[in-house]
């Protein structure tokens, strides 16, 4: 099979090119978009974020039977044109859960202890906190929007942190009972959370989830932790919203220099163990195409309502 992988690191190379003889292999550093200048016979893709899918790329993959990202979020390749050849498509979900809430943890511990501020006065050997003081994570309300695998690894954190659980879902998972999380509505949890984290992939139904009504909800002194995807939050709050923000999405919105946002380059995921996980769920999907068998990914993209009926004989998850 002829594949082709984009936005490659070495260390991708390497492992790919290990688990993949026998198979003709492509690597390029950059996006998609910007690599495929003319028509190519890839019959398997893999991208990661930074590729745009558009029905233009595909134009010009005319033997393409197979497209997986090495991500979560699947908003960068949504196109009508994939249903209507039948591409079969896959992501990584799962593999992010530790490397990411940890890091929303630590976005949270930097605001609420000044952490960053200490460290860098100290470097400049200035010792002087009187204006550092901090609030405490023990006995707060950590409210949770979205419960996936990032969302409920969050919950078992903020337990460690003696913190008081609510979390708003589209289901309710196990892990609710199991450390007394309060299942409620989106407004209940804006309105009542000292922190509220969100852990929610982007659709639809999800762009713009907090607007300036649901924003007018949080408490005045609530934090709000973003590491999810920038348009989960309506874009104009980042640059009016008085809550203390810790944000990880500044890739997609841009940078928000405000005393009161704490902001890094989307680099929640960015760990050794996220990115072997990366690795070894995007091999185990691409095996699972070449040997015929259902992939352990695989998604329904949510730009039209359904595939045509009898193009893929994949079992379709989303």
């Amino acid at each position: 099979m002829v594949i082709a992988f984009f936005e490659t690191k070495p260390e991708e190379r390497d492992f790919f090119e290990a688990n993949l003889k026998g198979h003709t292999l492509h690597f390029f550093d950059g996006a998609i978009q910007d690599e495929l200048k003319s028509e190519a016979d890839y019959e398997a893709v893999s991208v990661f974020v930074h590729s745009r899918v558009t029905d233009e790329v595909l134009a010009k993959l005319p033997k393409l039977r197979y497209l997986q990202t090495r991500s979560t979020g699947y908003d960068h390749i949504r196109c009508p044109a994939l249903y209507e050849r039948g591409v079969v498509v896959s992501n990584v979900a799962g593999y992010g859960g530790p490397a990411v809430a940890e890091f929303a943890f630590s976005l949270l511990l930097n605001a609420t202890r000044h952490t960053h501020k200490a460290l860098q006065r100290s470097k400049e050997g200035i010792f002087e906190y009187a204006d550092l003081k901090g609030t405490e994570l023990f006995g707060k309300r950590l409210g949770i929007l979205g419960l996936g695998t990032i969302g409920q690894r969050m919950a078992y954190i903020g337990k460690g942190f003696g913190m008081e659980l609510c979390a708003f879902s589209r289901s309710e998972k196990p892990i609710v009972k199991e450390l007394g999380i309060d299942f409620t509505s989106l407004e209940e949890v804006l309105s009542t959370s000292d922190v509220v984290m969100i852990a929610l992939p982007l659709t639809p139904a999800t762009r713009n989830l907090i607007d300036d009504e649901k924003a007018r909800l949080l408490k005045k002194e609530a934090i709000l932790v973003n590491v999810a995807r920038g348009e989960i939050l309506k874009k104009e709050l980042y640059t009016t919203l008085p809550n203390v923000l810790c944000l990880d999405v500044t890739a997609d919105i841009g940078c928000v220099a405000r005393p009161n946002v704490l902001y890094t380059p989307h680099m929640a995921y960015y760990t050794r163990e996220a990115l072997r996980r990366i690795m070894e769920i995007s091999l185990k999907n691409l095996k699972a195409f070449i040997a015929g068998e259902p992939l352990p990914n695989c998604l329904k993209l949510p730009c039209r309502r359904d595939y045509p009926s009898g193009t893929v004989n994949y079992t379709m998850k989303g």
